[in-house]
């Protein structure tokens, strides 16, 4: 099992608001959007250094998202914030209408995704948003796993030509991913390689699923553990590639089953290669109030959860 360094437990969304100051001293084009959370969004640095190319919609979350096409007619690359529940499910038809039909290149950032918002409930914890952002035609969609990599995704898009929704959270997790990694859109990354069971995690469910692979590999169980990063495209390449030595499937995230990454290989596999296959997700079910990681343990989303998955999905194979 490889072992990867934490240098520190750190918040994703702070990686996003370093990458978006760095941004705006490489790209006078560079402008970002806010609806009323600069400082829960980490664009508070980027306002202060450029606040001629800061825009403060406040509390009107879809006139930020049709602002944000009309910017891009004039060759801006707006960057627009606010938590992911509002990023989507209270804009959809704006997102639909006027960045995706037209394929407009806007990016729609989005933090406190899924139950680690924690305290601030339902309402606020959204489970769908990969689901409803990948259904959308020519919408790339990134959800990343810690500070690095959010810092490193937010760079690559600005430079990707089209619309693309970036997944981050509020929570402080372990920070692993090599500082100088370079992120590639639609390419997932091979942490471990494994000939028992494959298991592809996105999000906050990584780092789960590399103490998962330890706990496995102390039980002689070998895993091949993939942070699918991308969920949209998503790499069959690599994907088909690891299957095709373990013979079965663990997907793992912090979303609903229906419709998240893996529905998405679920998918890829009945139309390829059909395979057992467990999922470790939310099943159904609306979040509640309370700590992130009381939270996470009550719906399931645990490294013990994806131990217990991948057992299972051995279980299975022929």
């Amino acid at each position: 099992m490889v072992e990867f360094t934490n240098t520190g437990s750190k918040d994703t969304r702070s990686g996003f608001g370093e990458a978006l100051l760095e941004l705006g001293k490489l790209n006078p084009d560079v402008v970002a959007l806010c609806a009323d959370l600069t400082g829960s969004m980490k664009m508070d640095a980027f306002a202060k250094t450029f606040p001629e190319r800061f825009f403060q919609v406040g509390i009107a979350e879809a006139n930020m998202m049709c602002i944000a096409a009309g910017m891009t007619i004039g060759g801006k690359i707006p960057f627009t914030g606010t938590f992911a529940n509002f990023s989507t499910g209270r804009v959809y038809d704006q997102i639909r209408q006027s960045i995706a039909y037209s394929g407009k290149n806007v990016k729609i950032c989005a933090s406190h995704a899924g139950v680690t918002l924690g305290e601030d409930g339902a309402t606020h914890q959204i489970l769908e948003d990969l689901g409803l952002m990948k259904m959308l035609p020519g919408m790339t969609v990134i959800n990343t796993c810690d500070f690095n990599q959010t810092k490193a995704a937010t760079l690559a898009i600005a430079k990707y030509i089209g619309p693309v929704y970036l997944r981050f959270g509020r929570p402080k997790v372990p920070n692993f991913t090599p500082a100088a990694a370079e992120f590639e859109i639609g390419k997932a990354i091979l942490l471990n390689e494994g000939s028992d069971v494959s298991i592809f995690a996105t999000g906050h469910l990584v780092w789960k699923a590399l103490e998962a692979g330890k706990m496995l590999e102390k039980i002689g169980i070998h895993a091949e553990i993939i942070n699918i990063h991308t969920i949209k495209p998503l790499d069959r390449e690599t994907i088909i590639a690891s299957i095709s030595k373990t013979h079965c499937v663990v997907t793992a995230e912090e979303h609903m089953m229906n419709g998240g990454m893996g529905d998405s290989i679920a998918q890829l596999l009945v139309r390829d290669n059909p395979l057992p296959m467990e999922m470790v997700a939310v099943n159904d079910q609306f979040g509640q109030s309370g700590k992130p990681e009381e939270l996470m343990e009550k719906y399931g989303l645990e490294a013990a959860n994806i131990v217990k998955a991948a057992q299972k999905v051995i279980s299975r194979k022929k």
